[in-house]
């Protein structure tokens, strides 16, 4: 906004005949914004990233690894389609194995997102605005990772539209009245509304980048993509108009999507995932790991592209503390689970939970409840909420666990189940180890490329909330 308003003023001093006010170089004159200009030297800040020549190093060398992993996983596809998911090591009876324990943990990842952009936004929280950007980013790149494993699980991934209510001559519906076909309507529009929040908000920086633009490729693609954008007050009238609606359309969804996705295990009759705690439970658990993935992207992000004065460690702290909030009631819903458990007086659910705990998955289980809850309880400490190692650490330990908890909610109730005749006990194949670090790979090379070619920040947004725009 400030890039296309100070362009207005510089063509009218131009039109006008003040030579000694009109540089002669606009685009010189961008890159040095003037001292005094706050708006400027945020919006260079931020649309220098995309305007850079090169990169950073670090940049390059996460590229290029992760590109790799991408390769595995397009190896690992292929193998999939070519053979059949006998390749990976679901078994009865835990025919759900890696393939749904990694689709709700992506579904889980993108949450953050949509929470920090609608929820945020709509209670007015102003240190959202240096965030809120690629954590809606994070959000569109999980979905897409979410749904491989759901679309290849099927056996036949090259009829998924057999899933969609559209006329067929077979006359073969979806069932309705299973969840795993809410996963597909729920999924599908979170990601629709998500995608649809995340570039409405890029428009204006989009316009921004066009008007400093010094070639003619960069001029017509991001031109296209600022859809006509100048900044005008109905321009921005429409946009704040709209925004606020698709936030309270997002608000939902929140809510929703993982109360569908825990619908797949809750309206099943198998002890351990019988329950009606399982929506907000979820839910929680979701925005608990969100939030750590988006700490974890963050903190060498502002640290390699310089935006240490946008991005500050009050943001980073901000997020710490819904951490360990949302930390805390996982912990609680873990301690519910054993307390239902007993109190319910199924014999069938006890045994389940206490196999959890000291069955053969045990290990997986006390990594779950570790990471989850005992290692973030040290954000009480302000000193550890500020420490950039010690979140590092504690983020990542968070996502650990937060993929240990669904497996160890899959694997422990379908490996023993009502007949010991039919125990089992899962083990992963190489190729389920490859599957899912090649979805790492694909994220974290969406996540470079964003970082790259699109602003990091919302310039907007983070100019509202300046002291100088209140006269401050």
């Amino acid at each position: 906004m400030a890039a296309v308003g100070n362009l207005q003023e510089w063509q009218g001093d131009a039109a006008n005949g003040d030579a000694a006010r009109a540089p002669k170089d606009y685009h010189a004159w961008q890159r040095e914004p003037p001292v005094d200009n706050p708006f400027a030297k945020i919006t260079d800040t931020v649309i220098r990233i995309v305007e850079t020549p090169k990169p950073p190093r670090a940049w390059y060398i996460a590229l290029t690894i992760s590109l790799c992993w991408v390769g595995v996983l397009l190896v690992s596809l292929s193998n999939l389609f070519w053979t059949g998911i006998g390749i990976w090591g679901n078994m009865n009876p835990v025919g759900w194995g890696w393939d749904i324990v990694n689709f709700v943990f992506w579904v889980g990842i993108g949450h953050a997102g949509t929470l920090i952009s609608a929820i945020l936004f709509l209670l007015r929280q102003n240190w959202r605005t240096a965030i809120n950007r690629a954590a809606e980013a994070m959000t569109i790149f999980a979905v897409i990772c979410a749904l491989i494993f759901p679309a290849t699980h099927i056996g036949r991934p090259w009829l998924p539209y057999w899933m969609l209510p559209i006329p067929n001559q077979m006359e073969m519906w979806p069932q309705f009245r299973s969840p795993l076909d809410w996963d597909v309507f729920a999924v599908s529009t979170y990601f629709t509304v998500s995608l649809t929040f995340w570039f409405m908000g890029l428009v204006p920086d989009l316009a921004s980048i066009r008007d400093r633009a010094d070639t003619r490729v960069r001029r017509i693609v991001y031109g296209i993509l600022a859809l006509g954008w100048r900044g005008s007050a109905r321009q921005w009238h429409r946009y704040e108009r709209a925004y606020l609606i698709l936030a309270a359309l997002s608000t939902p969804l929140v809510l929703s999507v993982h109360s569908v996705v825990s619908f797949d295990f809750a309206t099943a009759q198998l002890p351990g995932w019988h329950a009606t705690i399982f929506p907000p439970y979820f839910v929680a658990g979701a925005i608990f790991s969100g939030f750590a993935m988006v700490v974890t992207l963050l903190i060498p992000a502002r640290e390699f592209f310089g935006l240490k004065n946008v991005i500050e460690m009050r943001h980073l702290e901000q997020m710490n503390k819904i951490i360990l909030a949302t930390g805390t009631m996982v912990g609680y819903a873990y301690a519910m689970e054993f307390f239902i458990a007993w109190y319910g007086a199924s014999p069938y659910e006890q045994f389940t939970f206490i196999n959890r705990a000291f069955g053969p998955y045990a290990w997986a289980y006390w990594t779950m409840v570790s990471c989850n809850v005992i290692f973030p309880q040290l954000f009480w400490f302000k000193k550890v909420r500020t420490n950039l190692g010690a979140m590092m650490v504690i983020c990542v330990l968070v996502n650990v666990g937060m993929w240990f908890e669904r497996f160890v909610i899959i694997a422990t109730s379908l490996a023993r189940d009502f007949l010991p005749a039919a125990w089992g006990y899962f083990v992963p194949t190489v190729w389920d180890f490859t599957t899912f670090l090649g979805t790492f790979g694909l994220f974290f090379t969406l996540f470079l490329l964003f970082c790259r070619y699109l602003p990091m920040v919302a310039t907007a947004e983070v100019k509202a909330i300046h002291p100088a725009a209140h006269g401050h």
